[in-house]
């Protein structure tokens, strides 16, 4: 069985676009998983540079991150036989209810709601280090074939 340290460490994401720093559980059913906005992110230099806040989707990223493709690799992994391969955001429904700002941790909750043909719908919702939640919503996903910058050219 394939353990959290495994799961993050097959993401296809490195920094400064990687938005998982720890996985704290998982199963079938769900994941729970923590990031940490620190301020030397390049992003709060341009987004309200005097008070700087958290782009929304850089929060729906991190949401979709922890809770769409972490356990999206978990399930593959419970899968046998199952093919490499990864997934592409099809759907989002967030809505945001408090800023975060910088310096401040986050952990995402992710219950699947269905994961069939290829494609995986979860509930998510990420608090804030006050337990206050920040956004919630729906994620969907679909499993893809690795893409590639030639590949895309290729269908033109």
């Amino acid at each position: 069985m394939i353990d959290k340290s495994e799961i993050i460490a097959q993401l296809p994401y490195e920094k400064p676009f990687l938005f998982v720093d720890e996985i704290i559980s998982v199963s079938n059913e769900g994941i729970v998983g923590t990031f940490t906005f620190l301020e030397d992110l390049d992003f709060y230099k341009g987004h309200f540079p005097r008070n700087p806040v958290t782009p929304g989707v850089i929060l729906t990223e991190c949401m979709a991150q922890i809770g769409l493709v972490c356990l999206g690799i978990y399930l593959l992994d419970k899968k046998k036989n199952a093919q490499p391969t990864s997934f592409g955001l099809s759907c989002t429904k967030i809505d945001f209810f408090v800023p975060v700002f910088p310096n401040e941790r986050v952990t995402v909750y992710s219950n699947k709601i269905y994961f069939r043909f290829n494609k995986l719908r979860c509930e998510v919702k990420m608090t804030n280090q006050s337990g206050n939640i920040v956004a919630s919503g729906i994620i969907d996903g679909m499993l893809v074939e690795e893409f590639s910058r030639n590949k895309a050219h290729e269908s033109k």
